[in-house]
């Protein structure tokens, strides 16, 4: 049911779709929906990595090649705008069998925004909005190598995935894409991960501004040391913040995972301004960054997802509680199946929450986002 686009864009074949699944139930419809985007989400984010590297390439855009290019550009753009059409129209007859994830409708609200040229991103810089306003209503200024470079923005590494020293346009339909893909199949992701598992409690919590304090994760061996940092911080009572729970912060000081490495620290949120006790290390969270702020790093922003969870617990109190890459992984996707932005790479973090003090089992995950 898929077919190749010329450009190696993958999209389904909306006719042999109807033919083979219009009569059959909602809930394998919606299945078949998940698995043909899905396939195609995988093309996909190769293709529009080779279509920054083409937009990037001087010698492919003589004057001569413009009026071809434009056909090719603007030809994509309108193959997603109607994919997005089809599957919006195929999710609202299925929509009152109860099988829809509501996100999914963010999700493409999103999507035909950017392709209109509303570009609902923080990440994005002024200057690349204004380039894809211009180029989307005159296609001549594509002639101008600055403005390509905004448009295409780069090619990512091989793990982090903004790790780009341009945030183009192009980058941002792919983000686009592949956030519509992850609320199609995300949610039944997070249903099977629980296996041992299950989430007890999730919400999105907004703070004011917070000071985290504690120290780097070479205690986590050590928990005579570990309890002796906690008992200073408990003596900071006029400090609290109102989430005042023992925390392994771990962040990469706003680096991609493939461009530096994870960094733990036990501690805990405190009021903004807090006085650190020599010896301990701070990092200040904001409620929200400023505007064209892509500072990477802190002050990272105090909005999180918050998760508790039951169940067979994998690991000794001397460690860490329940399975920590479980609990990252199901906080993680219940918050991408919600199309909820990630600040990823340059806000990132995350923390594994001890409910019941450092020296018990953790059960409990935060994960930055940005709403």
């Amino acid at each position: 049911m898929l077919r190749e686009a010329p450009n190696e864009f993958l999209f389904i074949d909306w006719d042999k779709f109807d033919k083979k699944f219009s009569k059959k139930p909602p809930s394998k419809m919606y299945r078949a929906l998940i698995k043909s985007a899905r396939m195609a989400g995988k093309q996909n984010s190769r293709s529009f990595d080779a279509l920054t590297e083409w937009i990037q390439n001087d010698s492919e855009w003589a004057s001569d090649q413009l009026a071809a290019n434009e056909e090719t550009l603007v030809g994509i753009f309108a193959r997603f705008r109607e994919r997005n059409a089809n599957i919006r129209k195929i999710l609202k007859a299925l929509e009152p069998s109860g099988v829809v994830n509501a996100a999914v409708f963010k999700a493409l609200d999103k999507f035909d925004g950017a392709l209109s040229g509303t570009c609902d991103d923080k990440r994005l810089r002024e200057s690349v909005t204004e380039a894809a306003a211009r180029m989307l209503t005159d296609f001549s200024v594509m002639r101008d190598r600055a403005v390509r470079e905004q448009i295409a923005g780069g090619v990512p590494g091989s793990h982090g995935k903004e790790s780009v020293d341009i945030f183009g346009y192009i980058n941002h339909l792919k983000d686009c894409d592949a956030s519509l893909q992850w609320t199609l199949f995300m949610p039944a992701e997070v249903e099977q991960r629980q296996k041992g598992y299950k989430v007890d409690r999730f919400e999105y919590i907004k703070m004011p501004a917070l000071r985290f304090i504690g120290r780097e994760g070479e205690i986590s061996d050590d928990m005579d040391a570990r309890r002796e940092l906690f008992r200073t911080l408990d003596a900071m009572g006029e400090y609290k913040s109102g989430f005042d729970h023992d925390v392994l912060l771990g962040h990469h000081y706003g680096q991609c995972v493939d461009d530096g490495p994870w960094h733990g620290f036990w501690g805990r949120f405190m009021k903004a301004d807090t006085p650190v006790p020599e010896g301990m290390v701070y990092f200040d969270f904001v409620p929200q960054r400023a505007q064209n702020d892509f500072e990477a790093g802190p002050p990272f922003l105090s909005q999180f997802a918050f998760a508790t969870y039951s169940g067979k617990r994998k690991s000794k109190p001397k460690g860490k509680g329940y399975d920590s890459c479980t609990m990252y992984e199901i906080t993680r996707n219940i918050c991408l199946g919600q199309c909820v932005v990630i600040p990823y790479p340059e806000k990132y973090w995350t923390a594994e929450v001890f409910l019941d003090g450092c020296d018990q089992y953790s059960s409990a995950y935060m994960f930055g986002v940005e709403m």
